[in-house]
């Protein structure tokens, strides 16, 4: 079951009402642009279903990046070109052989068997697995770790933008996004609305990078200790930020550069979304997983919050089109982008993502399994819905409600017409009774806009969540590769 040339085969469809011949769904990757939403409880595929995307995304040349919360994502990698028992048992969990009864060599064959059965169910083979890992070039990035490959997350502050010339506003936001990491990393206050630390280094370091120079943490403890102004808005600094309490913050910059932990934060690959999305010389498409499982809930909130600054500055500097130049993909998108008044540092650049970003032809998908948990502009901003089992009603009332608030786009009679097929009360009442691997699918850029889809087999094998060992392991089978 290859793709269709223009086209993301996801699985098998049929009418919503179950009646009628199964055919296969298809995508059309421009329908992307305009955003997508899947939404589903605990074990209703809702991850089987985002990697099945990926993959196709990929196979389609369509470059990604991955936001991994749960460390399912960097699964991607064990793409095992013959699905032999051989090439499984490296990861084979041998504690989960031990409780089936079995040795892990028997485990492997037996996973192995299973996968390449699951796979010919939807006719496909060794071949597709090789295709798809021969196309595409996978990047695992660990902001705080070297268990991947690290990002050095404070590029914004310690290599000069030339976002400055070209982007004030988006080169302003980055950098806030940097001090508030930074402020987290030094235990102070990092919301740029109310830390007087916040605004003084921000000042320092902009002063800085708008001369071209680094704004690293040792120039800017020089600069809390002897400061380069005298004055901070109608204040003096002496009264706004008093000596005593930038001694303060200067010592506890000090500790943070004497920390041995701090480097693995500060080297690595430089945050550059323009490389991450590059085609690369050899003609493989770019995957990129920034995974934060390892970090701490604050952590990844600001570590993200860097991220999506910068990649929501890479989109601006795009030129407009309609035709879909790259993929943002974000699994389990709760408390990340959660209702007002909670404010997180990704809120506002996810926000300002799913209304912009259809503009240049840049894509998100976001995942959840709480869509109560999640800012209502989100979902009304996705243009393609895939809703696996909900059991509360809730949850299904907010998520017809939002799907119903974007209306099919074709214009034509045709689609007015078959678009009264998406009846909320047989959407509610049917993802009520969904069963596993299976969703209610809207597109309302397709008449009719609304079916029922069966995901395929993933064409990598979805081992589950990948420890820091285990993306050690990855990274240098991919360094051998």
């Amino acid at each position: 079951m290859s793709p269709a040339r223009n086209g993301l085969v996801l699985g098998g469809a049929r009418p919503l009402d179950g009646a009628g011949a199964s055919g296969r769904y298809e995508l059309d990757p421009d329908d992307l642009s305009t955003h997508a939403a899947i939404v589903g409880m605990t074990g209703s595929g809702k991850t089987g279903l985002l990697m099945v995307l990926v993959e196709e995304a990929l196979r389609a040349r369509v470059p990604v990046v991955m936001i991994d919360v749960k460390g399912d994502l960097p699964n991607l990698g064990l793409t095992f070109p013959n699905l032999t028992s051989e090439e499984f048992r490296p990861w084979i969990d041998e504690a989960a052989a031990a409780r089936k009864g079995q040795t892990p060599d028997v485990f492997a064959a037996e996973t192995a068997s299973t996968w390449r059965a699951w796979l010919a169910d939807w006719q496909l083979g060794p071949a597709e697995v090789k295709a798809l890992q021969s196309a595409i070039a996978l990047r695992v990035l660990t902001p705080g770790t070297r268990a991947g490959e690290p990002l050095h997350v404070l590029s914004a502050l310690e290599r000069p933008s030339p976002l400055w010339a070209t982007d004030e506003e988006a080169a302003r936001e980055a950098l806030s996004a940097a001090i508030s990491l930074l402020l987290r990393l030094i235990g102070r206050d990092p919301d740029p609305t109310k830390s007087r630390d916040h605004v003084v280094l921000s000042v320092f370091a902009e002063r800085r990078l708008r001369a071209g120079e680094p704004a690293d943490v040792e120039r800017l403890l020089e600069d809390v200790r002897e400061p380069p102004v005298d004055q901070l808005g109608a204040m003096p600094i002496a009264e706004f930020l008093p000596k005593r309490e930038r001694t303060a913050l200067a010592t506890a910059l000090n500790t943070l550069l004497a920390s041995p932990t701090f480097e693995a934060w500060r080297m690595g690959a430089p945050l550059d979304v323009e490389a991450w999305l590059s085609p690369r010389q050899d003609g493989r498409t770019p995957a990129t997983i920034i995974s934060v499982a390892h970090l701490d809930e604050d952590e990844r909130a600001l570590v993200l919050g860097v991220v999506l600054e910068q990649f929501l500055s890479w989109v601006r500097m795009q030129s407009g089109t309609h035709h879909l130049r790259a993929l943002l993909v974000f699994d389990e998108v709760f408390g990340f982008a959660p209702p007002h008044p909670a404010n997180p540092a990704t809120k506002r650049p996810l926000l300002s993502l799913m209304k912009q970003a259809r503009a240049y032809g840049v894509g998100v998908v976001v995942a959840t399994q709480n869509p109560m948990d999640l800012d209502y502009r989100i979902l009304s901003n996705a243009g393609v819905w895939f809703v696996g089992r909900l059991q509360t009603d809730a949850d299904r009332e907010r998520v017809v409600e939002a799907m119903s608030s974007m209306p099919a786009q074709s214009g034509s009679a045709e689609s007015s017409a078959d678009d009264s097929a998406f009846e909320p009360a047989l959407v509610t009442d049917t993802v009520k009774r969904l069963a596993p691997r299976w969703f209610v699918a809207r597109n309302v850029h397709r008449a009719p806009s609304v079916c029922l889809l069966q995901s395929r087999t993933t064409l990598s094998w979805l081992r589950g969540p990948m420890t820091r060992a285990d993306l050690k392991r990855l990274s240098g089978r991919e360094e051998e590769g």
